[in-house]
């Protein structure tokens, strides 16, 4: 690995809410090309991490890696321009919008639409195309995923972030976001993603990390950590407790 590129870091971050620290200390790295997964039960600081990588939430102390430039230091509104995307948790989709106005949105930062981007949003999601007049209040939630991905993809970033895409989905249509972030991956776009769903996420991304109540309890690539027993006890239920 060590011939790669790091496109991403974070260093011993810590986050608090007020008296509470939510993010205890967290070290990792993501190279350029990779899909990355964090894992983690409801209130293992997933989201935190995520919010505080965008700057929604600031640090209270370490500092997190882009291309060598510390995020903690640059304001919210920057980051997209910077070459990071996030597709929220719980889509965030604006309804009274129509998708393609949605799509739009996502490219704030840049000058013009790039009219190819767009394309490759529709190529990858077809349903967002053939709907793409319609309201977007008015979409399934699976659509609405798929819009919110879309939406993110539409400032060309450099990593996109997403924040639980398969929340909420029937399996069916988890299994069609997923491969769709397999091609993102493929376009040379690098992804993290934080997930409940341990086996369908392990099973697409290169490497993991687990956390647990705001601390790093493992990492490694996919395949060790699909074959750990405490992934398997912890998320896949493959004993019981």
């Amino acid at each position: 690995m060590s011939d790669r590129e790091v496109l991403f870091e974070i260093k011993d971050l810590e986050v608090s809410y007020g008296s509470i620290d939510a993010i205890k200390g967290i070290s990792l790295e993501v190279y350029k090309g990779e899909i990355v997964t964090i894992l983690g039960a409801n209130g293992a600081g997933k989201t935190t991490t995520m919010r505080t990588i965008s700057q929604l939430l600031k640090a209270k102390s370490g500092a997190i890696l882009f291309k060598g430039t510390d995020l903690t230091k640059v304001p919210a509104h920057k980051i997209v321009s910077m070459g990071i995307s996030q597709s929220p948790e719980g889509r965030r989709v604006f309804g009274i919008l129509t998708v393609e106005e949605n799509l739009m949105l996502g490219a704030y930062t840049r000058k013009r639409v790039n009219r190819e981007t767009l394309q490759w949003v529709y190529e990858l999601f077809p349903r967002l195309e053939e709907r793409r007049k319609q309201l977007a209040g008015t979409l399934s939630g699976g659509e609405q995923q798929m819009l919110a991905i879309g939406r993110a993809l539409m400032s060309d970033p450099e990593v996109v972030l997403l924040d639980e895409p398969s929340l909420g989905l029937a399996p069916i249509l988890v299994k069609a976001i997923f491969k769709q972030i397999r091609e993102i991956a493929n376009k040379g776009v690098t992804v993290l993603l934080v997930e409940q769903n341990a086996k369908a996420a392990l099973n697409l991304a290169d490497r993991g990390y687990v956390l647990d109540v705001g601390k790093i309890v493992l990492s490694g690539t996919s395949e060790e950590l699909l074959s750990s027993e405490k992934v398997q006890e912890a998320y896949l239920g493959k004993k019981s407790h």
